[in-house]
């Protein structure tokens, strides 16, 4: 496909470029990952407009058919193959199977055998698509890495995408900060429905294709199937917040704080929700209501920290969230060592779980995060009253 200097059309998709930024753009070179799903897609359609040198890159970093026989890596690259090839791109696939497994998979496997539910997302993009591809990308000489990823780069600093509901800054905030100041994030300006419209615009073959769920790279699967495969679950007994055994588990790493399915546990009353898990004694321990006093904590102390602007020092206000499908909350972080800070938060959070990760906003600046250590409390522990208005 010929693609010329359309102003008009970059300029119904948000972007405003002179003809000679367009033809200054021919000496810049940019790699794209692609995954064979229609926002990389369209992230590469739009560089293209813009005029970059563009080389199409795929990463494969699972290699396991699924039960059907099929392997999602392939259908991706094909997809990939017939985008690029429609855009005039070159494309090429490189291998990431034995990274992803040393430097994701076995930590995510390792903190779940401890008990954890750790998000393996925010861990992929900080060693895999951010560290290991992203050094690829500049060996293969590119002067920038662009992703399909929903969020923005200002000035060198993360910031959160347009479209609220599809930010993805949560899962980058472990990114090396100096990464961002040769990261293109194409898309990141655009609400979700007018990247698939510009993908039929010019019938790319992924543009109506289904987003894709599930683990990094490994894709949507039965979990806890998934799981049994690497971690082996050792039966015990959920019990209630008295200790009185309610039915069996398979394994105390198969359930999360505030989990409500899965667990085979009936009757009369509301629903039962993971609310504890005591290791020493392989316990799970529920409690019934969406709301109930044990789900909620005022704070927590993370480790691990990564900031993306300059490291903060003594107390400081922001806002902040420990899922990624939540809005922001006010809080107050004040830093007690190098590497800790304590959380917390204006009024109570429902089922902080230790092992994941709080994110920490100024705005729509993202400026870092870190993983949750401990968590303050409950309110049912402290015998405290949850007030009439309760965050998420």
């Amino acid at each position: 496909m010929v693609l010329t200097f359309q102003p008009e059309l970059l300029a119904a998709y948000g972007i405003t470029l002179s003809e000679e930024q367009y033809q200054r753009n021919a000496s810049v070179t940019v790699a794209v990952g692609m995954s064979g799903g229609v926002d990389s897609s369209a992230a590469c359609l739009l560089l293209r407009l813009q005029g970059y040198r563009i080389i199409g890159l795929f990463m494969k970093n699972w290699d396991e058919t699924n039960p059907d026989g099929t392997c999602t890596a392939d259908r991706d690259y094909q997809d990939v193959v017939r985008v690029c090839e429609r855009l005039d791109v070159p494309y090429y696939s490189v291998n990431f199977v034995k990274e992803y497994w040393d430097n994701v998979f076995a930590e995510f496997l390792g903190d779940y055998r401890e008990g954890h539910t750790p998000n393996p997302d925010i861990l992929c993009n900080r060693e895999i698509k951010f560290k290991v591809f992203y050094q690829r990308a500049r060996l293969l000489g590119a002067d920038f890495l662009a992703t399909g990823h929903y969020c923005q780069v200002h000035q060198g600093q993360l910031r959160k995408a347009v479209d609220t509901n599809k930010d993805q800054t949560y899962f980058l905030y472990a990114v090396e900060a100096d990464v961002f100041k040769n990261v293109l994030f194409p898309i990141g300006h655009l609400p979700k429905p007018k990247v698939r419209e510009l993908a039929q615009h010019f019938g790319l073959a992924t543009a109506a294709k289904k987003d894709s769920t599930g683990i990094c790279f490994i894709g949507e699967r039965n979990f806890k199937e998934f799981l049994s495969q690497y971690v082996q679950g050792q039966r015990g007994n959920f019990v209630d917040l008295e200790g009185r055994i309610l039915g069996q588990h398979d394994g105390t790493c198969f359930y999360t704080m505030g989990q409500r399915k899965g667990m085979g546990i009936g009757g009369p009353g509301e629903p039962w929700f993971v609310v504890a898990k005591n290791r020493s004694v392989n316990e799970v321990v529920l409690a019934q209501g969406q709301d109930h006093p044990a789900l909620y904590a005022d704070g927590l102390e993370a480790v691990e920290l990564n900031w993306l602007r300059q490291v903060p020092t003594g107390s400081f206000r922001c806002k902040a969230k420990v899922r990624y499908r939540q809005p922001e909350l006010p809080c107050t972080v004040t830093v007690v060592a190098e590497d800790k800070v304590t959380v917390v938060f204006d009024s109570p959070l429902r089922a902080m779980t230790p092992r994941q990760s709080v994110v920490f906003y100024d705005g729509e600046d993202c400026l870092g995060g870190g993983i949750i250590d401990t968590v303050t409390p409950d309110y049912f522990t402290l015998g405290k009253a949850l007030p009439e208005v309760l965050t998420v």
